[in-house]
Parts: structure tokens; sequence; C-alpha cells
């Protein structure tokens, strides 16, 4: 693919979190709330059991935030783990405030040693792994919160709410989020692939379909074995012109086909393919029965019709049901044949073309006559469009 703007800027999608903005804010949130929990330990410091071990968690907690806030502005080092052990030495600072405030601060409500310092995990946590994490996180600290108090007041209770209530607001943030740019992804990538696909069409077009047109127009004017390679020009001609300006036709990502591209791509110097603007988006094995189903019906037209038949295939979504309709300009089907064919075992137009539509839940109307060509109308219900 060409080094395009468009192209670069799918590329800087694909490589950028889009959740950097909330982890960031985790990273603010771990300072902040650092500074917060120092203030708390300088005013309740004198009044604290085992002071030692208050400065070693104090200090446990400044190293830490220097270390998880570099890994956290970092997208190569936002590691699963990292989060887990965030959330477990939170924990185990939690548990050292049993052996830090007396019982007289525990009775006066004195905050944890590590105080609003412990609502970071919950948050880093939905950010990593979205709603479900952010409130499981929230629900353990919440949990040691009420047993390192060996209580559960209303404090407790209402710390605990915001604690998952934060953690699930944050997941489903970064869930969104990621949602949002995996989709801006795909539609530049589309959008990146139709100017490319513009690109090279005029490039065919100003060199090899000039060729071909030429070599079709002169050849047919000749005549004779130049008119047969004037015809084999002519549909090698249509079938680039369709490969350059038609979209691809791999499923999606919820397993679905573009029924309109598939079917253009039938098109040929005999064969003209009509279908709406906009994509018909269907289950990938029903794109393919109907595909199916319009090769047999040209197949029929090439084979009964004559090589000088000219065929039209005609697709319209109508919201409610898809028809597919396949009409030629042949000598038509004489009354009973068809009823003959089938009652001496030849079941070919019956299998190919009602059993795949029958398969799928649908119709096929059959409409002919001599001297007036055959259409073959099948509809399909847009149910099947989720039905496997």
């Amino acid at each position: 693919m060409t080094d395009t703007p468009l192209w670069r800027a799918v590329s800087a999608l694909g490589t950028r979190d889009p959740a950097t903005p909330l982890w960031r804010g985790v990273i603010v949130l771990r300072v902040t709330t650092l500074l917060f929990a120092l203030g708390s330990f300088v005013v309740h410091y004198d009044g604290y059991t085992n002071k030692w071990l208050a400065w070693t968690s104090f200090g446990v907690m400044t190293v830490w935030t220097v270390l998880s806030s570099v890994f956290y502005a970092r997208p190569s080092t936002r590691w699963p783990w990292l989060v887990g052990v965030d959330l477990v030495l939170t924990v185990v600072l939690m548990f050292t405030s049993a052996w830090i405030l007396t019982a007289a601060q525990f009775d006066a409500n004195t905050p944890l040693i590590t105080t609003v310092w412990a609502a970071v995990p919950p948050a880093a946590a939905g950010t990593r792994f979205g709603a479900v994490g952010g409130v499981l996180a929230g629900l353990v600290v919440s949990v040691v919160t009420g047993l390192v108090r060996w209580r559960f007041d209303v404090d407790v209770a209402r710390d605990g709410f915001l604690l998952t209530a934060s953690g699930f607001v944050i997941g489903l943030a970064a869930t969104m989020a990621r949602r949002s740019a995996d989709a801006l992804t795909r539609a530049l990538r589309m959008e990146a692939a139709t100017a490319e696909r513009e690109r090279l069409a005029r490039s065919i077009h100003d060199s090899v379909l000039q060729v071909l047109a030429r070599v079709r127009k002169r050849g047919a004017e000749f005549g004779g074995e130049a008119a047969e390679l004037a015809k084999l020009a002519g549909e090698q001609e249509i079938a680039l012109r369709a490969l350059v300006t038609t979209e691809p036709t791999h499923p999606s990502e919820n397993g679905t086909t573009d029924l309109r591209s598939a079917l253009q791509l039938l098109a040929t110097p005999s064969v003209q393919v009509s279908t709406p603007a906009g994509e018909v988006q269907l289950p990938e094995h029903v794109t393919a029965e109907l595909v199916a189903v319009a090769r047999e019906a040209l197949l029929n037209v090439e084979k009964h019709a004559g090589e000088e038949a000219r065929a039209w295939v005609l697709l319209e979504d109508l919201g409610t049901e898809v028809v597919v309709s396949v009409r030629d300009d042949g000598p038509g089907i004489e009354r009973g044949v068809l009823e003959r064919a089938a009652a001496e075992g030849h079941l070919g137009i019956a299998e190919s073309i009602k059993g795949r539509v029958r398969d799928l839940g649908g119709s096929v109307a059959l409409d002919t006559a001599p001297g007036q060509g055959t259409e073959w109308e099948v509809k399909v219900p847009v149910a099947a469009r989720g039905k496997r």
C-alpha cells in the first residue's frame, strides 16, 4: 500500500492505547492521594503505636508511587500482572494499619495508613481490565477495609460503594474508548483501502483498460478469430474493472460479507450486474449460497440460451428481505420442460437453485415463456442475516 497520511493515521491508531488518558488520570490520582496520605500521616503521627512500621509503610507507598507511575506512563509496561501487584501491595499496606494505629484511633475512625491512596488500584484495574476488573478490585479494597477496622458500618459501606462505583465507571470508560478506537481504525482502514483502489483504478484505466478496450473494439471489427480474442479481452476488461472498483468480500468482524460486492464480480460483457449503492451485509454462508444461485442461473443462460444471449443480475435490499433476480433475453423455457426433467431425474435446477434458497428460508419464482426469456427471482428474509 502507498504510504499516505491516511494509512499512517491507521498505523498510529493501531499502536496507541485508547485508554492512555485514563492511565494519566490514574497517575495523577496516585500522586495526589499520596500527598493526602502524607498530610494524614503528619497529623496522626504522634498517636501511632508503631512509628517505625508507619515510616516503613509510608516509604513503600512513596517508592511504589514513583515506580507504578513510570510503568503506567508507558503503554509497553502496562502489564496485567503489574495491576495485580498494585492491588496486593495496597492490601498488605492496609493490613499494617492494625499494628500502627491504636485502639483509640480505630474507635475515633482515624484513617488507615494508606487512607485514600488505596483508591488507586480499582481505578487502575478498571482502566486495564474494564468494568468487571474495576468492580472486583473495588470490592477487594472494601472488604479489606472492613477487616482491618473489624467492623462494618455506614462509613465502611460508603467507602466501599464509592470504590466499586469508581472502578465500574472508569472500567466502562476504558472499554468504550477501546471499542471506539477499534471502530475508527476499521473505518479509516476501509477508507484508505477505497482510496487505494481508486488510485489503482485510475492507473489501470490509463493503461491496461484502455488497451483491452481497444483490442475488444478492433477485434470485433475484423471478425473471425480476432472477434474471439476481442470477446476474451472484453471479459478481462470487465473482470479487471470489477476487481479494482469493488469492495473486498472478506468476512467482517461479526462474520458477515457484502453480497453487493460478491455479485458485482459476476459481471462480464454479456452479464450486467445492478446493485444498491450501499453494502448489503449478510452472514457469510448466506452470501455464498446466493452467489452460487446466481452463478447456477447464469450457467443455465450460457448453456440453454446461447452465447449471444445477454443476462442481467439485479440485487434489491427491501429491508425485510433481500431479492436477487437473474433475467436473460434467451428463447425462454417451454411449459412443462422443467417438470419432465424432474420426472426423468434431472434435478440440477431444482436442487441447485430451489434447494439452496429453501435451506435459507427463502422462496424462488420462475417467470418464463417461449420467446420471452427467463427470469429467476430469489427472495431471502432479512432474518437470515443473523440465522445460521
